[in-house]
């Protein structure tokens, strides 16, 4: 006899929309867009009671925004109920405060996208990375529907037609176009820059050469150097001249000047031909290759490592592969220095939207019909993260207001991508961002040796950055919980690159935290016993590195040490395309 099913109408509804939930769960999203916001809605209409409470929040926003709205169409003056955020500069301009149409043109998209924005953060029955990703599909639909990104919506855009009697939409014109020639939103022009004539002007030579990288060494400016070399490993995922852009911004000549010698990784763009390179190759071929050649070139037993962003990954692995491959007295790195660097990536910042199963399925087959990821759609995903300050802004002032772009070092170097190899990147797509191996001790080999972070007993300095969405500085604190050796942590003001390329200038224009840190320690911990400080944090770098780095020695030219020139400064390798 069958059971009779009870009378459950919420069960029911709750079967119907998991099954609804798996159907998009199975659907072709390549970027997991489409889930995680059919999820939120489906989560929604799974919590009726929540719905109902949300939607009177709502009701109880527009009730006081229709306040505004009568107050401003009888032409008086009213206060905005819902403001722009601090960073939001997209509605500036007095125009859409003075002028009753634009004011409430301005008022009405913003309660509605900071509406839905609260309700995906605070959506019930799913987790809070679901709910993140969620939030950033829907944030991008909602920047690109902005009244400011259209001419009949935008009032600045408007008046600047009428006072440049048009020329203004025919700049605009043929800006859209060339954009579109080049295949992209340019922040910056083109010929503003060429590599080596005026960014990565730094004289030095190529010393070594091989299928992955240029080494470059830099003259001396000082008459006498360290006899400990710095060795720099840059990220392979940009050109290495963000640390030698123009002179006074460029982090190469400040270590020059303070008597140090310095050696830097200038990475091959890769093409077809490389799609099988494997990340052991990355680590034999390149970080190490560039430590012996140093130690070679400099005559030291050992040197002191940096490395950038993915280049300081790179480098954390190198240490402790050298930590298991030598005896500890041989190991030939001294200390190393990590800039904005992730190896715990449980939270990678704003770039966990794109990591998931599907997401990475999606760039491993692309990746493989190809041989290659191409620069420029990894290029296009970071600018995805902060698309109103870097496509949406420079959409509306290039093609709608008519302006070109002025010139930025920054920006051309941002938009000079490289390609990545399908092995390497497939490897540390899934390895690192997927399944996070790194922080487990022995899960991955690599190059011959099992890693272990723990096995790291050198010495480190980690710089992090306050503003930073590629490797948030609370994530790339979690390195000194892991490395055994004496750690000191830096907190730098600004973002990614600037909290970075943060030469000492007078007045200063940043600001800095630095303390000790412990490996049992945490965020928490280290910023009640942190110093901050004026100025840049360079200076605290040198206070640390420079004892460190051995006696003071007549500095001797390229020619003098036994190795050809292959190629003056910048090198080769920066210039493929």
């Amino acid at each position: 006899m069958l059971k009779k099913e009870p009378n459950n109408p919420g069960g029911a509804i709750r079967k119907a929309l998991r099954s609804m939930h798996d159907s998009v769960e199975g659907a072709w999203d390549p970027l997991g867009m489409a889930a995680p916001i059919m999820h939120a809605q489906i989560a929604w209409l799974a919590h009726p009671q929540e719905l109902a409470e949300r939607m009177a929040t709502l009701s109880s926003d527009l009730w006081r925004l229709q306040w505004h709205s009568m107050y401003r169409a009888l032409g008086q003056p009213h206060p905005d109920p819902v403001k722009p955020n601090p960073d939001d500069q997209r509605f500036a301009d007095s125009w859409w405060t003075d002028t009753a149409t634009w004011d409430l043109s301005k008022e009405w998209y913003l309660a509605f996208t900071h509406n839905i924005q609260d309700m995906l953060y605070d959506t019930p029955g799913l987790s809070s990375k679901e709910r993140r990703r969620a939030a950033f599909w829907w944030r991008k639909w909602l920047n690109a529907v902005a009244p400011t990104n259209f001419f009949w919506t935008n009032p600045v855009a408007i008046r600047k037609a009428v006072e440049s009697n048009g020329q203004s939409l025919i700049n605009g014109f043929r800006n859209m176009l060339a954009d579109l020639q080049a295949g992209d939103v340019r922040m910056t022009t083109p010929d503003d820059f060429k590599v080596g004539e005026n960014l990565a002007t730094t004289p030095g030579a190529v010393i070594f050469r091989n299928e992955l990288l240029e080494v470059i060494h830099y003259t001396p400016t000082q008459p006498k150097t360290h006899a400990e070399p710095v060795v720099i490993v840059t990220p392979w995922i940009n050109k290495y001249y963000i640390l030698d852009l123009v002179p006074k911004k460029s982090m190469i000549r400040y270590l020059l000047d303070q008597g140090l010698e310095v050696f830097i990784t200038s990475w091959k763009n890769p093409d077809a031909s490389m799609r099988d390179v494997s990340f052991d190759a990355y680590l034999e071929r390149g970080v190490h290759a560039i430590v012996e050649t140093a130690r070679k070139f400099s005559g030291a037993e050992k040197v002191h490592a940096v490395g950038y962003c993915i280049g300081g990954t790179a480098l954390s692995m190198y240490m402790a592969w050298a930590n298991r491959r030598f005896k500890p007295e041989d190991v030939p790195v001294a200390d190393f220095t990590l800039f904005t660097t992730l190896i715990d990536f449980h939270k990678p910042g704003d770039i966990e939207v794109f990591i998931d199963e599907t997401s990475v399925r999606y760039i491993i087959e692309n990746m493989a019909r190809k041989g290659y990821l191409e620069g420029k759609e990894m290029a296009s995903s970071f600018r995805l993260l902060r698309s109103n300050s870097l496509i949406w802004h420079y959409v509306v002032h290039g093609w709608l207001y008519g302006e070109t772009p002025p010139p930025f070092d920054v920006l051309y170097w941002n938009m000079d991508a490289t390609r990545m190899p399908y092995t390497m990147h497939s490897w540390y797509l899934r390895e690192l961002y997927l399944h996070n191996r790194l922080i487990q001790a022995d899960a991955l080999e690599v190059a011959g040796e099992r890693l272990d972070l723990g096995t790291i007993t050198q010495p480190l300095y980690a710089v992090a950055a306050e503003d930073d969405h590629i490797a948030p500085w609370a994530q790339a604190f979690k390195v000194t919980n892991h490395v055994s050796g004496p750690k000191r942590f830096v907190l730098s003001s600004s973002g990614h690159i600037l909290g970075i390329v943060n030469p000492p200038v007078k007045p200063p224009k940043r600001t800095y935290r630095a303390g000790e840190a412990h490996r049992a320690g945490t965020v928490d911990n280290w910023q009640a016993s942190a110093t901050t400080h004026d100025g840049s944090w360079w200076e605290d770098w040198m206070e640390w590195l420079k004892p460190r780095c051995g006696e003071l020695r007549d500095a001797m030219p390229t020619s003098k040490r036994g190795f050809a020139k292959l190629a003056d400064a910048p090198g080769t390798y920066v210039l493929e395309r």
